[in-house]
């Protein structure tokens, strides 16, 4: 049998440990093409484009559709 804790942890201590572990709302830039709203390090899903060049064909839905 593995060691147990001698006494019980309070409510207050065990929620202090538990601050840090919120999650919090994702950090978004803009981006230089489009001017979008586009998570840090990631392809523009609007445009395609990545570092100012073009990395994916997006193909605009509109264009698509009948």
């Amino acid at each position: 049998m593995g060691p147990l804790p001698k006494r019980k942890l309070s409510k207050g201590r065990r929620d202090r440990r538990r601050a840090h572990d919120a999650i919090g709302a994702p950090t978004l830039i803009e981006c230089g093409n489009c001017h979008q709203p586009v998570l840090p390090h990631r392809v523009c899903p609007h445009c395609g484009y990545y570092k100012g060049k073009q990395v994916l064909d997006i193909k605009d839905k509109k264009s698509t559709k009948k």
